[in-house]
């Protein structure tokens, strides 16, 4: 089977190749601490974290993408196109059916000049590694919500917050519910911000926050509960973009018209619009490509654009097969401020061979 994984990984990796991507490698021990500074601890419960005495914590590589950033920005090659092959590592705690071990093989696009050219040629590259199985695509775009909270009529904390947990989608509705009035804060909160002393009768100080951070924490919800909800009718704009389900020139049409009252998310939209003109140029049909807007919310946390997936039809048990999306802010980051816009994609081709396998 390892064999016949290899060889499907090989023709992967050639048609990216193909496509002008340079075959880079990336070291499986990755220092965890990038990873963790980005996330937050969350990551540890989906990754195998060690440590190194000389090192520190280390983890193995749970995809690709951060390695290849890393590598690209020390470059500074621009443009640059990068294809890689080899095994990631996941926990797997809620389906012990699917492995904690697989193949990755991906595709990678540094370039600025077109972001919507860069968006189409991964999608159209990795649907034509694809191409005689039997998949649906699926796609989104993180960038229009993200427009879409950065546009609402409220503070810069709440839209922090919210900005946040986009990748969060119930702890994202929770707050949003809050911020929009929809839900009474818990009376305990409410009794603790009526105190003139929250700290009288606390008993002595234990875990790990300091007073003084619990005093800025507690000044933070005070701030917050002098500031108006957010209105009923952002919050149906909101409601009305995440209910978007349909194919990708109907979706486009519907953004449009909430585009209207809702200017903010008008230059994605447009991107939107630029993205399905450079795909239908390379014979995708768009006329029938899927879009959710709430796709890609509950990945990795670094795409900020357009998300792709590619799912089999027929078996619902299997993990998407090829998935990726763009990720500008990520290499902002890791680039030290600076940026380069990033689009890229993985496919698996243990999951290919599940499926038949292409030749």
């Amino acid at each position: 089977m390892a064999d016949l994984i290899g060889a499907q990984a090989q023709r992967i990796l050639s048609a990216f190749e193909a496509a002008g991507a340079v075959n880079v490698e990336a070291a499986i021990l990755q220092p965890a601490s990038t990873l963790l500074d980005l996330y937050g601890e969350d990551i540890r419960s989906r990754a195998y974290v060690t440590s190194d005495p000389l090192r520190g914590e280390m983890m193995l590589r749970p995809d690709f993408t951060l390695p290849i950033v890393q590598m690209h920005m020390e470059s500074r090659a621009d443009p640059a196109r990068y294809t890689y092959a080899g095994p990631v590592f996941r926990k797997q705690e809620h389906d012990e059916s699917r492995a904690n071990e697989f193949t990755q093989v991906g595709f990678e696009v540094f370039d600025g000049k077109n972001p919507a050219a860069a968006d189409a040629d991964v999608f159209a590259a990795i649907a034509g590694v694809l191409n005689g199985l039997p998949l649906r695509p699926a796609t989104g775009d993180l960038g229009i919500l993200m427009a879409a909270v950065h546009g609402l009529c409220t503070s810069g904390a709440r839209k922090a917050a919210l900005l946040r947990h986009i990748w969060r989608p119930r702890r994202f509705r929770a707050l949003l519910d809050r911020f929009g009035g929809r839900i009474a804060p818990p009376p305990s909160r409410v009794a603790l911000l009526s105190m003139d002393d929250p700290f009288a009768e606390a008993g002595p100080e234990v875990g790990l926050r300091s007073r003084a951070e619990v005093q800025t924490r507690i000044d933070a919800l005070r701030e917050d509960a002098t500031i108006a909800p957010i209105s009923s009718e952002e919050l149906a704009l909101i409601d009305a973009l995440l209910a978007i389900r349909e194919t990708s020139p109907n979706a486009l049409s519907a953004l449009r018209d909430i585009a209207v009252d809702m200017p903010a998310i008008g230059g994605a939209v447009a991107k939107m619009a630029a993205r399905l003109d450079e795909l239908s140029k390379r014979g995708v049909d768009v006329e029938h490509l899927d879009f959710e807007a709430s796709f890609g919310r509950t990945t990795l946390e670094y795409y900020d654009g357009f998300v792709f997936g590619f799912y089999a039809a027929d078996r619902p048990d299997l993990a998407p097969v090829a998935t990726g999306g763009r990720y500008d802010a990520l290499t902002a980051v890791l680039g030290q401020g600076r940026a380069v816009p990033a689009v890229g994609g993985v496919v698996r081709p243990d999951l290919c061979l599940s499926l038949g396998g292409v030749n």
